[in-house]
C-alpha cells in the first residue's frame, strides 16, 4: 500500500467514526453527545491509522490513548475501536509475532482498564470477552502475514541464489569448453605446421637432384593440410555443440598410425594389454598427448632417430613417449604451452602427467589415464 492509500485509509476511518457517531451506527457504546473533541480524537485516531506502517509502535499507543479517551468523555458510537485493531494487526505484520503480542497484551490491558474504570464494570464482562479476542485475531492475523511474507521473501532469496550460481555455473561450463576448443586448435595447429615445416624442408632439399621424391613430399604436405584443416573445421563445430567431447573427438588412439610418419626418425609403438577399450573422453585426450609429444620431437628433439611410443592398458591407460634427440636450444625447460595443456587434459581426468630429459640427453612423457565410466 502507498501513502497515498494509507492517507486514504486514515481519512475513511475518521469519517467512519464521525459519521457513525453521529448517525448511531455500528455497536452500541457511549451515548454522550458529540462535541469538537470527538472530532479531534477521530482525527488523531485517523492519523495513527495513516501513519501505522511507519510508526508501528507509536500508532498503536497514540489509537489505544485515543480510544480511552473517547469512552472517557463518553462519546457516542464504539468504530473508533478500529483503530486499536488496525495498529495491532500492522505492528504484528512488520515487527513479527513477538512485538505483536506485545502489542496484543497492551490493547487488551487498555480494553480491561477502559471497561473498569471508565465503563464501571467487571473486569470479566460480555464487553471483555467480545473485545479481547478481536485484539487476538487481529494480532494472529498479522503474525500470519509476517510469517507469510519472511517465507515468500526466503524463498525469493533461495530462488535468486539458485538461480546465480546455476549462471555461475554455466558460465564456468562455457569457460571450460572454450579453453578445451583452444587446446584441440594448438594440438591441431602445432602437429600440423610442425609436420607441413618437416615435409617443407625436405622438398626443399630434394627439389633438383630427386623431383620425384620433392614432389611426393608436396602431396604429403597437402594431405596433411587438408586433414589439418578438417579437424579445424570439426573443433569449430564444437562450438555450437552442446556435447564438447563428442563433437571434439576427432582424435583417436585407433588412428595413431597417421602420426607416426616423421623423416628420419623410427617411430615404434607397442601396445600392452588386452582391454583396449577406453572412454571417448580418455581416448581423445590421449591421442592428442601423444601427438603434442610427437610435435615436440619435430621442433625440439635435434638429432633424434629413434621415437618410442608404448601404450598399455589395464586399469589405467599409460602412456610413454620417449626420444633420443638432444635439445635444439629454443626450448631449454619442460614447462612450455605444450606440455602445459597435455598435464592439464591429464589433470582433468583425473590422471597424471610428467615431462622430463632422460640421463642419454633425450626427452621423455609419461602420462597415466584412469579408465572408468564416468570419464565416458
Amino acid at each position: 500500500m502507498t501513502r497515498a492509500g494509507d492517507a486514504a485509509m486514515g481519512a475513511g476511518l475518521v469519517l467512519v467514526v464521525l459519521v457513525g457517531g453521529l448517525l448511531e451506527l455500528g455497536p452500541p457504546g457511549p451515548s454522550g453527545p458529540m462535541g469538537p473533541g470527538a472530532v479531534v480524537l477521530a482525527v488523531v485516531a485517523g492519523v495513527a491509522t495513516a501513519l501505522r506502517r511507519r510508526f508501528p509502535v507509536g500508532c498503536l499507543a497514540v489509537a489505544d490513548a485515543a480510544t480511552f479517551a473517547w469512552f472517557h468523555l463518553d462519546y457516542q458510537g464504539r468504530l473508533i475501536t478500529t483503530a486499536p485493531l488496525i495498529g495491532c494487526y500492522t505492528l504484528a505484520a512488520r515487527r513479527g509475532w513477538r512485538a505483536g503480542v506485545a502489542g496484543g497484551v497492551l490493547t487488551a490491558l487498555c480494553t480491561l482498564l477502559t471497561v473498569r474504570f471508565v465503563l464501571s464494570g467487571d473486569w470479566f464482562t460480555d464487553q471483555v470477552f467480545n473485545a479481547v479476542p478481536l485484539v487476538a485475531a487481529a494480532t494472529a492475523l498479522g503474525a500470519a502475514v509476517h510469517s507469510h511474507r519472511a517465507f515468500a521473501r526466503g524463498a525469493r532469496d533461495w530462488a535468486e541464489r539458485l538461480a546465480e550460481a546455476r549462471s555461475d555455473q554455466a558460465r564456468r561450463q562455457a569457460a571450460e569448453e572454450l579453453l578445451e576448443i583452444a587446446r584441440e586448435l594448438h594440438d591441431v595447429f602445432g602437429h600440423t605446421m610442425a609436420a607441413i615445416s618437416v615435409q617443407a624442408g625436405v622438398a626443399v632439399h630434394v627439389m633438383r637432384r630427386r623431383p620425384e621424391q620433392a614432389a611426393e613430399a608436396l602431396n604429403t604436405i597437402k594431405r596433411i593440410s587438408d586433414e589439418g584443416l578438417a579437424e579445424v573445421h570439426v573443433v569449430l563445430g564444437a562450438m555450437r555443440s552442446e556435447n564438447l567431447c563428442t563433437a571434439t573427438a576427432t582424435g583417436s588412439l585407433a588412428r595413431l598410425d597417421g602420426l607416426l610418419d616423421i623423416p628420419g626418425v623410427r617411430v615404434e609403438l607397442t601396445r600392452v594389454g588386452e582391454n583396449r577399450t577406453v572412454p571417448v573422453t580418455v581416448d581423445l585426450a590421449a591421442y592428442r598427448i601423444v601427438q603434442e609429444s610427437l610435435t615436440n620431437v619435430r621442433r625440439h628433439a635435434h638429432g633424434a632417430t629413434r621415437v618410442r611410443i608404448e601404450l598399455t592398458y589395464d586399469e589405467r591407460l599409460r602412456i610413454v613417449v620417449r626420444d633420443d634427440g638432444r635439445p635444439d636450444g629454443t626450448s631449454t625447460t619442460v614447462g612450455g604451452n605444450g606440455i602445459g595443456g597435455m598435464r592439464a587434459r591429464a589433470e582433468k581426468l583425473g590422471g597424471t602427467l610428467t615431462a622430463a630429459r632422460t640421463a642419454d640427453e633425450g626427452f621423455e612423457v609419461r602420462c597415466e589415464l584412469p579408465i572408468r565410466k564416468d570419464n565416458t
